[in-house]
């Protein structure tokens, strides 16, 4: 009993911190997520109010949190969307890979950490947060934007990425070999290729099943498919998000946008729970040593973020301020960043403070990059405009130019005579 009262006391110091910060971010017109991860580092071990009954409560909260964001992320597109984004967008995937894993290898090996932490230290620098960048998206009222399909296009190849690549970094950490490896990539991808089948030939089957008019009966039926399929696909070794987010594309019409609406609430709570469970997670003294290396990696996989961002714009035929806000939007990373790393704490246990530091650093410069990359470049712009001088004329037109005046200037014969 002792442990329930302290539990309850917890969570609802807890939410009601959260309640009170997000209150005083909207007034500043700021994205809350900085702030409930600053919760999270107080309240987390080394923290000023270290937790202790309600951390397991918090830790099944965060992943809840997880997949309703990927959920409601799912119900915003329809299955013929989905498969028009990967076709559209397979280059902009295999740029964001490029650019974005490469650094995180490259620094890796630098460390001399050797090739294992080499396609660790790839992955979380190659993808992006989800979690995070629905919820800044919904923040900055975004969702209906040109760019958004297109910044949702490249999430969903990379989504759909770590179901081939994380069967792979768990066998490479295992020591697994080829077959193994191989029958854990086969599962993965079967597991993908069946649900998408089911969201393109069933889909409107699927959302009659679902289909209630009692709102009860609607939340409770698809809160409970989609935890069971997260639960599935993360059994297969596919990533619950991806399950999530492949079930919210499985219902269309009238289904999503009830369940929608229903769900938005307990998306917002459990959302907040999975920031602050993230800085729960993080022993602030683990993180002074390996600032340094995580800030310029930081640094340059923003760049490269918003390099992919603006490349995948580009080919959309999205004009260049919506170029810079694709870029600026990508920048964060999380969630799936920190999966990476705790597969890998047993063989290369420096990965976990040097990830952690370079997330919490991301995860707070994501919702600022994509608020201000594209008011800060178009002053940028405006000032370069300002400062270029004004081109000379070329020779024969200052010439032309100057006849007129010289004619103008010489008196007139007939006036003269007179």
């Amino acid at each position: 009993m002792h442990d329930t009262t302290a539990m309850l006391i917890e969570l609802g110091a807890i939410i009601l911190a959260l309640g009170l910060l997000g209150r005083f971010a909207g007034r500043i017109g700021f994205s809350p997520i900085p702030l409930y991860l600053l919760a999270g580092l107080a309240f987390g071990h080394g923290g000023m109010i270290p937790l202790q009954a309600s951390e397991e409560f918090i830790a099944t909260g965060a992943e809840i949190g997880v997949i309703l964001l990927l959920l409601l992320l799912g119900l915003e597109y329809s299955a013929s969307e989905l498969v028009t984004n990967l076709r559209t967008q397979y280059p902009s995937g295999a740029v964001d890979f490029v650019l974005n894993a490469l650094p995180g290898a490259a620094a890796a090996l630098l460390l001399g950490w050797g090739p294992v932490a080499a396609v660790v230290l790839a992955g979380v620098t190659w993808i992006s947060s989800s979690g995070v960048i629905a919820k800044v998206l919904g923040d900055l009222g975004r969702l209906g934007n040109r760019e958004t399909p297109v910044i949702l296009g490249v999430l969903v190849i990379e989504d759909l990425a770590m179901a081939v690549y994380l069967p792979i970094l768990t066998a490479i950490l295992a020591g697994a070999g080829l077959a193994g490896g191989s029958l854990t990539l086969l599962i993965s991808l079967g597991t993908v290729g069946a649900v998408l089948y089911l969201a393109l030939r069933h889909g409107r089957l699927i959302s009659r099943v679902v289909s209630s008019d009692n709102a009860e009966m609607l939340l409770l039926v698809v809160l409970g498919l989609t935890l069971l399929v997260a639960g599935i696909a993360q059994k297969l070794q596919v990533s619950a998000a991806v399950g999530a987010f492949l079930v919210g594309i499985a219902l269309s019409d009238e289904v999503a946008e009830g369940a929608h609406s229903l769900l938005t609430p307990l998306r917002d709570l459990f959302a907040a729970v999975f920031f602050v469970f993230f800085g729960l997670s993080t022993e602030p003294a683990d993180i002074p040593p390996v600032l340094l290396p995580a800030l310029v990696l930081a640094v340059v996989t923003a760049l490269t973020k918003v390099a992919t961002g603006w490349y995948a714009a580009r080919r959309a035929g999205i004009k260049a301020p919506g170029r810079w806000r694709a870029g600026g939007t990508l920048v964060a990373r999380g969630e799936f960043s920190i999966v990476i790393a705790g597969l890998a704490a047993g063989a290369e246990p420096r990965i976990g403070p040097l990830a952690t530091a370079y997330v919490l650093i991301l995860v707070v410069l994501g919702p600022l990059t994509a608020r201000w990359a594209e008011p800060v470049a178009r002053r940028l712009r405006r000032g370069r405009t300002a400062e270029i001088p004004p081109r000379p004329k070329p020779e024969a037109a200052a010439a032309a130019e100057e006849l007129p005046r010289a004619a103008a200037d010489e008196p007139d014969s007939a006036s003269t005579s007179r």
